[in-house]
This record gives structure tokens, C-alpha cells and sequence, in this order.
């Protein structure tokens, strides 16, 4: 399934593809040209059977091809920021909490605990440590103290993990 802009065209990287036809179409593209390095990704794509999906969003994707763009996609990348932070802002009038929260911790630890353990730590985790903040008395040196905890934590679980094959991480 292939994403196709408001302008008709496709975006390959907004796409599901079936592994076995990526590795076929790979093999094939390499042998035709003697490897696949500065090719154009087209060229990949070309010979799929590839059903379209039309965007029902005009940001569901956006081409980079010259320098405006990249200041355009830029930009939006800062929304995403700002949005984050009118989120963050509405959930905690929601919940009655008066806290500065530094996102930037918690996304880390997300990350930290999602790449170390498993995807769906990263909830878990940041869930598990709001909650320890709150019982040492709450407040942003909690939040700190308990996220810098829970991702030491999953920094030495990525190493074990790595050192006994048998402990899997997702």
C-alpha cells in the first residue's frame, strides 16, 4: 500500500511492502546496475504491484527536493514541539497538576526504555516514574530523580541483554 499526495503523487516512503518483493525487486535492481548505491528509489518501486492509498491529509507527507522545502518541513517539525506542548499543557489542567514537566526527559526515557526493554516499557516506564516522583514528595527534582533512575535502569538491561542472547529486547 503506497500513500499518493494531494498532487497525485506517490511517496514511497509512506508505503507497506511485502519483504519478499523488496528483496526480489532489490536483487533485481543491484544485478541490473551493478549495485544500488545514488539510485533513485523509483527504480525500486517501479515493477511492484502497489495498490494506492490516497492522503486524506495534506501533511501526511511532504517532499524535500529543494532548500525551501527543508525550511518548510522544518517548521513544521517545530509545530510538532509546539503542539506537544499545548498537550502537555491541556493534560495537566485537565488532571489539576501544577508541575513543570521537562518533556525532554520523559521523551528520553521513553526512548531509553522502548529501545532497552521493549516498545510498550515506554509507557509503562514513564508511567512507573511519575508515580515514584509523586511518593518522594513530587515536584521537578522528583521527576528528574526518578526518570534518571528508570533510565540508568534500562541502559543496564540494553547491556545485559546484549551480553545474554538469550534476554530479549523488541
Amino acid at each position: 500500500m503506497l500513500l499518493t499526495d494531494a498532487e497525485g503523487r506517490d511517496q514511497p516512503l509512506v508505503a507497506v511492502y511485502r519483504t519478499e518483493s523488496l528483496r526480489r525487486e532489490l536483487a533485481l535492481v543491484a544485478t541490473e546496475h551493478g549495485g544500488l548505491a545514488h539510485l533513485p528509489l523509483r527504480l525500486l518501486t517501479a515493477d511492484l504491484d502497489l495498490r494506492r492509498l490516497p492522503a486524506e491529509d495534506a501533511t501526511a507527507s511532504f517532499d524535500c527536493d529543494t532548500w525551501e522545502d527543508l525550511a518548510a518541513a522544518r517548521a513544521r517539525i517545530r509545530d510538532h514541539g509546539r503542539v506537544l506542548d499545548e498537550w502537555i499543557t491541556a493534560v495537566k489542567d485537565e488532571l489539576g497538576i501544577e508541575l513543570d514537566v521537562d518533556t525532554a526527559a520523559l521523551l528520553d526515557l521513553a526512548r531509553d526504555a522502548a529501545h532497552g526493554v521493549a516498545r510498550p516499557a515506554a509507557p509503562l516506564t514513564t508511567f512507573l516514574a511519575g508515580y515514584a516522583a509523586a511518593q518522594a514528595g513530587g515536584g521537578p527534582e522528583a521527576v528528574a530523580e526518578a526518570a534518571r533512575k528508570a533510565a540508568a535502569l534500562a541502559a543496564r538491561w540494553a547491556e545485559e541483554s546484549a551480553e545474554d542472547p538469550g534476554k530479549t529486547t523488541e
